[in-house]
């Protein structure tokens, strides 16, 4: 049995020399991707993926290198220009680059700067108003 069987590559465990390339114009031929990338080192495979019913380019494709020092050198730049459009890539292993995590309420600031919410500090909810039910014991009724 092939040592390469356990993967779905051919080319074997593709972890470090995959890259996503993403943001591709509709027109860009999968030639004009694999040129922009010769430059970073040996490529195994290039491939734009297109709709199956259309055949027409999804706006994304993979470059396989043989190398894994050539992915990351393809990605040191993440939104390459490629025939003529801004792209965005990265090694296709470690999926969508993430946001660096917001900083404010809850988040790192100085401890007494701000009143957490509980334990969690931030949920991405409003919280309740609290003051409403004490505002309403505050002021006389009318009549």
């Amino acid at each position: 049995m092939s040592n390469t069987s356990y993967y779905r590559s051919p080319f074997g465990d593709t972890t470090h020399t995959k890259v996503f390339v993403g943001g591709l114009a509709w027109e860009t031929p999968t030639d004009e991707m694999r040129r922009h990338f010769d430059q970073f080192g040996e490529i195994l495979e290039a491939v734009i993926i297109t709709d199956k019913t259309t055949g027409k380019s999804k706006g994304y494709g993979f470059v396989t290198f043989r190398e894994p020092d050539s992915a990351t050198r393809a990605v040191a730049d993440p939104n390459p220009v490629i025939d003529g459009r801004k792209a965005n890539c990265n090694i296709a292993s470690f999926g969508r680059p993430r946001p660096s995590t917001p900083r404010g309420r809850g988040q790192g600031g100085s401890p007494g700067q701000y009143q957490g919410g509980g334990q969690s500090g931030y949920t991405g909810m409003a919280a309740p108003l609290q003051q409403a039910a004490t505002a309403q014991l505050m002021y006389p009724s009318y009549g």
